[in-house]
């Protein structure tokens, strides 16, 4: 099982005002363990950054006049999640941008390049109604180490985002276990019971004459002879 945690540092919150992706971070796990392989990029928006935004990650229009745009890095962002569960907080949120940039190339949706995309702020709300589900508080609920981040970043969060889902869903894990344990108890108990000999006892004379008599009185009776 493939799965690719990824995160989004954008210009603004909304693409129907023209604001594009500065930033995109994707990191692999498979089988639930960390391959060390990630994707990591900066790009150049070609317009300005909102003093809001900036806050929240820090990026500036000067440090990215010279990072690519989207287009060239597209191609080696679709191998990277091809096929892969997209693991995003807030998924609608990075989505929306990643379908923005695409359609701007004329390329298909991100859904069209990946297994499934699973929401972990859904995942969140759903068991934790009522309660603060943003990054940070899911990291001191879980007690994930997210003391570096000062501000945010797509590979940072990237990667916190994947402990954090290791921690929400590591009852899947002895589930699993549990299941897989029981299965193979059964076989254990079927292959042991299919080579045990059974011991078969036949009926004496005595037995099959007492039994002849009590067909017979049945027949008499009129009852059924199954």
């Amino acid at each position: 099982m493939r799965q690719i945690f990824l995160d989004t540092e954008t210009t603004g919150l909304y693409t129907a005002q023209d604001h594009r992706i500065i930033e995109i971070a994707a990191v692999e796990m498979i089988n639930r363990r960390p391959t060390n392989n990630h994707f990591h990029v900066y790009l150049n928006p070609e317009r300005e950054i909102d003093p809001a935004a900036q806050e929240v990650h820090g990026i500036t229009y000067e440090f990215l006049q010279d990072k690519p745009l989207f287009e060239a890095v597209v191609q080696d962002l679709t191998v990277f999640i091809s096929d892969a569960e997209l693991i995003i907080h807030n998924a609608p949120f990075d989505v929306g941008f990643l379908n923005s940039e695409l359609g701007r190339i004329g390329l298909q949706p991100i859904e069209t390049m990946c297994a499934k995309i699973t929401d972990t702020l859904k995942m969140a709300k759903d068991s934790r109604p009522g309660q603060r589900n943003n990054l940070d508080a899911l990291c001191k609920h879980f007690d994930v180490d997210n003391s570096k981040r000062t501000l945010h970043g797509a590979l940072l969060d990237a990667e916190l985002l994947a402990e954090v889902y290791m921690a929400m869903t590591r009852g899947q894990d002895s589930l699993m276990m549990d299941l897989g344990q029981t299965q193979q108890v059964l076989a254990n108990q079927f292959v042991a019971n299919s080579e045990r000999a059974l011991k078969i006892i036949k009926a004496n004379e005595a037995e099959l004459a007492e039994h002849k008599e009590y067909v017979n009185s049945l027949a008499k009776a009129g009852a059924k002879i199954w």
